[in-house]
């Protein structure tokens, strides 16, 4: 029976585990999200555009399966530029997320990822307007140790938003049938930990 040098068998027991094991994974991200194009949120060539670039924390949980899925949810709360239309403009989403991982058993995971959920604007956690947020992106995974992943992510976010009207005036959002469109791109940056789970 072959019998594993030390060291092949010190780097197999810090490397990636098994793909037969699942986990219970969660953990806080950062993202900045810059506003690609105001869109239907900032009509006018004149007014400033209440929906600005912005920054924030997210807190996600979700399940990562044996094979190449994670499936979870996130919470995530933004400071957004207002061009002083509002006093503290906060964009909150809570989501449903998805990722695929293009390598299964390796320290740096590569994924695409995809995202739907509800968002809420407005004022000192106020909801001037909500709707609905669709995302698409990619991004990678690092595996520090067994149980500690970091990982960063760009992502494109569709926010489709009910029409409503301002504090100057300005009718914002109110394009097809009520709603508008804005686009965003963010930068997230992530710190996650796994629990393995029963086998079941």
């Amino acid at each position: 029976m072959a019998i594993c040098p030390p060291a092949r068998a010190a780097a197999d027991s810090t490397g990636p585990p098994p793909s037969s094991f699942h986990y219970l994974q969660y953990g806080i991200a950062f993202a900045a999200e810059t506003v690609a194009s105001g869109g239907d949120v900032c009509p006018s060539v004149t007014a400033p555009c209440i929906l600005g670039s912005g920054f924030g924390p997210a807190i996600r949980i979700g399940y990562r399966s044996r094979g190449n899925w994670y499936v979870g949810g996130a919470y995530e709360f933004s400071r957004q530029n207002p061009a002083s239309l509002l006093r503290l403009a906060i964009l909150q989403q809570l989501r449903s997320e998805a990722r695929y991982y293009l390598l299964v058993g390796r320290r740096l995971a590569p994924y695409a990822t995809g995202a739907v959920g509800g968002v809420l604007y407005g004022n000192e956690w106020g909801a001037e307007t909500g709707g609905i947020g669709l995302s698409l992106g990619g991004g990678f995974e690092y595996q520090l140790s067994e149980s500690t992943l970091v990982g960063a992510a760009l992502v494109y976010r569709a926010l489709v938003l009910r029409g409503w009207t301002d504090s100057a005036g300005e009718r914002r959002a109110d394009r097809f049938l009520g709603f508008g469109l804005a686009h965003l791109v963010a930068l997230e940056v992530s710190w996650e930990l796994r629990r393995l789970l029963p086998r079941w």
